[in-house]
């Protein structure tokens, strides 16, 4: 993927589409004031929330192509790629942007509250879709940290201010986000499971488990097109368990059809994809509350 723009710093977007600059670490763009742009394909490293009505055709956000052109959010971190190769055409596009760096936030409560906010790790099926009210607070509030910045940016008390600006944000697109999701796992609970359950099932009659041992949490949310966050919150929302729990107990499942069937211990672990057969022994006690061995003798008494 050709990259036109690397965004390695908050004001790089702004700097490259002509808008104003406020502040070294913090980038506040008003859509409608910056007239025509081009479009760009961008790696960044900073974080990015893109608050628009709608959004260019066929524009790429993290693996795939975000095909809707009504408004939403996007949210890119350090690391992702998103946007539209430049093809030299310049469209006029309405909303705002919030670009930050990561040293803005370092030590602050906005970088300890990161890791729940999944809305990050976004893939093309995931977007945040907002209602009029919910664009209209964020924008609102972007709307502030313009003017804080403008009017008061050799205040001592404007980074944070503006900080306490962004985590509201942060937290309000939190919200919304668990209003989305849990509109959307209502109805899609039962398909995912039977997926996962398939995942599952190829990987280990593929014999993949005797490369990479036990299926991730990454590799099943992968194969399901959804970011790891968003599949753990979906699973725990449908059956009260963790991707990760699920995982372990189909293994263990597995396990005790092929002792049933005849095989070693030894035989079991290595085909379920344990390195050692104590690992395997380990886990099997700490699911089931027995070891292999105390399985097979309980199986036997129960069938004499």
């Amino acid at each position: 993927m050709d990259i036109d723009l690397h965004i390695n710093s908050a004001n790089d977007y702004a700097t490259d589409i002509g808008a104003p600059v406020y502040h070294p670490h913090v980038s506040i763009i008003c859509y409608d004031e910056a007239g025509a742009i081009r479009h760009t394909m961008n790696r960044f490293n900073v974080y990015a929330l893109f608050l628009q009505q709608e959004f260019p055709q066929d524009l790429t956000y993290g693996i795939g192509r975000y095909e809707h052109d009504d408004g939403s959010l996007l949210a890119l971190a350090p690391g992702q790629v998103g946007g539209k190769p430049d093809n030299g055409t310049r469209c006029q596009y309405h909303g705002w942007v919030l670009i930050f760096d990561p040293e803005f936030i370092h030590g602050t409560e906005i970088e300890r509250r990161l890791s729940r906010y999944h809305y990050f790790s976004y893939n093309v099926n995931e977007a945040l879709r907002l209602t009029a009210s919910e664009k209209d607070t964020l924008m609102g509030l972007m709307s502030n940290i313009r003017e804080e910045l403008c009017s008061h940016s050799q205040s001592p008390e404007c980074d944070n201010i503006v900080k306490d600006y962004i985590l509201l944000i942060l937290d309000y697109c939190n919200r919304f986000y668990t209003r989305q999701f849990k509109e959307q796992s209502n109805s899609s609970d039962a398909n995912i499971l039977a997926k996962f359950q398939q995942v599952l099932n190829d990987y280990y009659n593929d014999g993949k488990q005797e490369r990479h041992g036990i299926p991730s949490v990454r590799y099943c949310a992968s194969e399901l097109c959804l970011s790891a966050g968003y599949f753990g919150d979906l699973l725990r929302n449908s059956i009260g368990e963790t991707p990760k729990d699920y995982i372990r107990g189909f293994v263990i499942m597995r396990s005790k059809n092929l002792l049933l069937a005849g095989h070693s211990i030894s035989q079991v672990a290595y085909e379920m994809g344990f390195d050692y057969p104590n690992h395997f022994t380990r886990l099997f006690k700490s699911i089931t509350g027995m070891t292999p061995s105390q399985f097979l003798e309980s199986q036997k008494k129960a069938s004499q």
